[in-house]
């Protein structure tokens, strides 16, 4: 009889679904069955829009006070206190109803929450089947902690560190990176696709901020047309269409030195824009730094969420991954750096070679196979 696995997701950003989907491929190579259950969504609609859209809007609109309640929220005192939450026992529940339902070999989590609720029911001796939770950020938070979680799946051993810092056994913490579909790896033809986009052969920076499109876009947008030098720009709005808006009215009214702009909304061709790009300014989240590390695109990071986005700066930073423009290395003298000394570049590309973990979702898959044979 096929093997059945349970991957839990949830919609809070982009990255725990992209995450979710890559794992979901390389099972069904495996000739595993696989379904991906947006959890807060099954949960209740109610407690989705409270948490999915409450995360979106206040990390778009009252950044601070999203980062503040991050740090809050990782503390001993709320951790401590998360037996007595409501949502998470409602959570527990009706994730109890699913598992009778499925009946699935093993779970896997690409968000913290459902895979606390599972580790609950395996405390309660009332789940015995693996539960594996995959941390899609270069940092922890106390939420990914749980006590029955069989495995973590993490992007680095900077992360691995952590985990064992929070009294996490070594042997259940595999540092595998964060999973990416395989598609987003294949070649592109650089030269076609410029020419299919109407671009030359030049300095192609790459502008966005994330599934939502957060971060000073148009603040960004400002410098680099202010540079002299001869690049071209492709702004990636995402799904918020208020900002391609904002930037096409931007464009109208300012001029752009000759310079040839792209601006585009949600798209599914990251990988080929990605591939044209000498290099992408944006801001650090778990799955678009993991894309830029292994596509070995360097990156320049002015913005970021505070929170969990913060905590990937500084690993970027750490590493020789990016770049974060200040006061008196301002984006214009990185841009024409860049340009005038390629070997930056070439230094920030052979750092993400040696951070790079490739195969991620296949690892992950040939680890829940293992687990789960004798069930």
């Amino acid at each position: 009889m096929k093997k059945k696995i349970l991957i839990l997701s949830a919609s809070t950003g982009g990255g725990h679904n992209r995450a979710a989907r890559a794992i979901e491929e390389e099972l069904s190579k495996l000739d595993i069955d696989c379904e991906i259950i947006d959890s807060l969504k099954f949960v209740s609609k109610v407690v989705d829009k409270v948490i999915s859209t409450g995360y979106e809007k206040s990390a778009l609109y009252t950044p601070k006070a999203y980062g503040q309640m991050y740090k809050f929220s990782d503390t001993d005192i709320v951790r401590k206190g998360m037996d007595k939450n409501l949502i998470l026992k409602y959570m527990t529940s009706r994730l109890e109803k699913l598992l009778k339902e499925k009946r699935p070999d093993g779970v896997i989590g690409t968000h913290p929450f459902p895979v606390m609720a599972l580790s609950k029911l395996k405390e309660k001796n009332e789940m015995h089947i693996p539960l594996y939770s995959v941390i899609t950020d270069y940092t922890i938070h106390s939420a990914h902690v749980a006590k029955e979680v069989d495995g973590y799946i993490v992007g680095d051993e900077y992360v691995k560190s952590l985990l064992e810092y929070s009294d996490v056994p070594n042997s259940k913490i595999y540092p595998y990176g964060i999973p990416i579909e395989r598609r987003f790896l294949d070649p592109v033809d650089s030269l076609a696709f410029k020419k299919d986009l109407g671009l030359n052969d030049k300095f192609t920076v790459l502008l966005m901020g994330g599934s939502f499109g957060a971060g000073n876009i148009t603040d960004v947008l400002k410098d680099l047309i202010s540079i002299k030098e001869n690049i071209q720009i492709i702004i990636v709005c995402g799904r918020n269409t208020s900002l391609l808006l904002k930037v096409t009215k931007f464009l109208k009214t300012h001029n752009v030195h000759e310079k040839e702009i792209i601006v585009m909304g949600f798209t599914e061709k990251m990988n080929a824009l990605m591939s044209i790009s000498d290099c992408i300014i944006t801001k650090p989240g778990g799955l678009t730094t993991t894309e830029c590390i292994l596509k070995e695109v360097p990156m320049i990071v002015p913005f970021y969420i505070p929170g969990q986005e913060k905590e990937n700066l500084a690993f970027l930073l750490n590493n020789g991954l990016a770049v974060k423009p200040e006061k008196n290395l301002n984006l214009e003298v990185i841009i024409k750096t860049f340009m005038a000394d390629p070997s930056k570049l070439e230094r920030i590309k052979a750092s993400m070679r040696f951070c790079k973990k490739e195969d991620s979702a296949r690892k992950i898959a040939l680890l829940l196979e293992e687990k789960t044979k004798n069930i």
